[in-house]
């Protein structure tokens, strides 16, 4: 089964061997005079995803997307953690060509470790630890002329800022390093299932790049310009 996994857009070069999810319980557990203790169930909290990624100064026969350097991938991580910004995390997954399932949550990286070993010459190891990340908005209050003869002002509550705002969708992409047609659908569609359907939009030009390689048919390269909508 070929596991792609994407940070902000961002293929691994290595698919991690093992990821963690972790769903954190936010159940509470009280005592009562006589009923004794009673568990007060809530929403869970935020989903917690932990693995570690391998990064190379060659390019392996298993190596995911185009070729980049380790510093490449290390600046990236310094970015998505002192950025204070969320971004996707995208998990696809395929077998014998055909799409099995897909994680795509809005995360942020809350930790990240590197290691540095001899024994993998010149290899580098960096566990990566992120959490779900919920969009939100903050509200204001705002004086409203008064109504009555008491004096009191009314209050009305507008919008004062959404934390996140959906670009408009465009009419055609043109495709980078890194990208997968899963990642474009998503951040230009915001729905990464919508993939299919841009294949047929682009079927033509694609087969056509892709025929005679042992390849997946959604398999996409950089300069392509592919038609969205």
């Amino acid at each position: 089964m070929a596991y792609d996994f994407y940070l902000d857009g961002v293929q691994l070069p290595i698919s991690p061997g093992k990821l963690e999810v972790k769903v954190t319980n936010k159940n509470k557990t009280v005592d009562l005079i006589n009923a004794g203790e009673v568990n007060i169930l809530k929403t869970s909290g935020l989903s917690e995803f932990s693995f570690e990624a391998e990064f190379t100064h060659t390019k392996l026969p298993f190596y995911r997307g185009t070729f980049k350097d380790v510093q490449f991938f290390l600046s990236k991580l310094e970015l998505l953690k002192t950025d204070c910004k969320p971004f996707q995390f995208i998990i696809s997954r395929e077998l014998c060509g055909r799409v099995l399932f897909n994680t795509n949550r809005k995360v942020s990286l809350e930790e990240y470790n590197i290691v540095e070993d001899a024994e993998n010459g010149s290899d580098v190891k960096v566990a990566i630890k992120l959490k779900q990340y919920k969009d939100y908005s903050t509200k204001k209050l705002v004086s409203a002329t008064p109504k009555n003869e008491t004096g009191r002002p009314n209050v009305k509550i507008e919008p004062k800022r959404v934390d996140s705002i959906n670009a408009p969708n465009s009419k055609t992409y043109t495709v980078k390093a890194g990208d997968s047609l899963w990642s474009i659908c998503q951040k230009q569609l915001g729905n990464g299932s919508l993939y299919k359907k841009v294949y047929e939009l682009n079927k033509s030009m694609m087969d056509k790049a892709n025929k005679g390689k042992n390849l997946s048919k959604y398999t996409i390269y950089k300069g392509q310009v592919l038609k969205l909508g």
